[in-house]
Protein backbone atom coordinates (compact mmCIF):
# COMPACT_ATOMS: atom_id res chain seq x y z
CA UNK A 1 0.00 0.00 0.00
CA UNK A 2 2.94 2.37 0.40
CA UNK A 3 3.30 2.63 -3.40
CA UNK A 4 -0.33 3.69 -3.64
CA UNK A 5 0.13 6.29 -0.92
CA UNK A 6 3.30 7.57 -2.62
CA UNK A 7 1.44 7.85 -5.92
CA UNK A 8 -1.43 9.76 -4.38
CA UNK A 9 0.97 12.07 -2.57
CA UNK A 10 2.83 12.66 -5.82
CA UNK A 11 -0.39 13.53 -7.65
CA UNK A 12 -1.35 16.03 -4.97
CA UNK A 13 2.11 17.63 -4.91
CA UNK A 14 2.34 17.86 -8.69
CA UNK A 15 -1.12 19.39 -8.88
CA UNK A 16 -0.22 22.04 -6.30
CA UNK A 17 3.08 22.69 -8.10
CA UNK A 18 1.25 23.17 -11.40
CA UNK A 19 -1.26 25.54 -9.81
CA UNK A 20 1.53 27.67 -8.31
CA UNK A 21 3.34 27.83 -11.65
CA UNK A 22 0.13 28.78 -13.46
CA UNK A 23 -0.56 31.58 -10.99
CA UNK A 24 3.03 32.79 -11.36
CA UNK A 25 2.64 32.77 -15.15
CA UNK A 26 -0.42 35.02 -14.98
CA UNK A 27 1.31 37.34 -12.54
CA UNK A 28 4.43 37.60 -14.70
CA UNK A 29 2.39 38.14 -17.87
CA UNK A 30 0.50 41.00 -16.25
CA UNK A 31 3.81 42.60 -15.25
CA UNK A 32 5.40 42.07 -18.67
CA UNK A 33 8.01 39.62 -17.39
CA UNK A 34 9.44 36.54 -19.07
CA UNK A 35 7.20 33.50 -18.59
CA UNK A 36 9.35 30.79 -20.19
CA UNK A 37 10.56 29.41 -16.84
CA UNK A 38 6.95 29.34 -15.62
CA UNK A 39 5.94 27.26 -18.63
CA UNK A 40 8.86 24.91 -18.03
CA UNK A 41 7.72 24.48 -14.42
CA UNK A 42 4.21 23.64 -15.62
CA UNK A 43 5.58 21.02 -18.01
CA UNK A 44 7.70 19.49 -15.24
CA UNK A 45 4.70 19.42 -12.91
CA UNK A 46 2.59 17.74 -15.59
CA UNK A 47 5.27 15.12 -16.12
CA UNK A 48 5.49 14.48 -12.36
CA UNK A 49 1.70 14.16 -12.26
CA UNK A 50 1.72 11.62 -15.10
CA UNK A 51 4.48 9.62 -13.39
CA UNK A 52 2.52 9.55 -10.14
CA UNK A 53 -0.60 8.37 -11.96
CA UNK A 54 1.49 5.55 -13.45
CA UNK A 55 2.61 4.56 -9.96
CA UNK A 56 -1.02 4.44 -8.83
CA UNK A 57 -2.07 2.35 -11.83
CA UNK A 58 0.79 -0.09 -11.32
CA UNK A 59 0.04 -0.41 -7.62
CA UNK A 60 -3.63 -1.13 -8.30
CA UNK A 61 -2.72 -3.62 -11.02
CA UNK A 62 -0.34 -5.45 -8.70
CA UNK A 63 -2.95 -5.55 -5.94
CA UNK A 64 -5.49 -6.97 -8.39
CA UNK A 65 -3.06 -9.66 -9.52
CA UNK A 66 -2.32 -10.63 -5.95
CA UNK A 67 -6.02 -10.92 -5.23
CA UNK A 68 -6.45 -13.07 -8.34
CA UNK A 69 -3.70 -15.39 -7.09
CA UNK A 70 -5.42 -15.79 -3.74
CA UNK A 71 -8.78 -16.58 -5.31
Amino acid sequence: MSALISGISGVMNASARFDRAAMQTVSNMNQGRDVVSDFVEQIEARTAFEASVSVIKTSLDMTGRLLDLKA
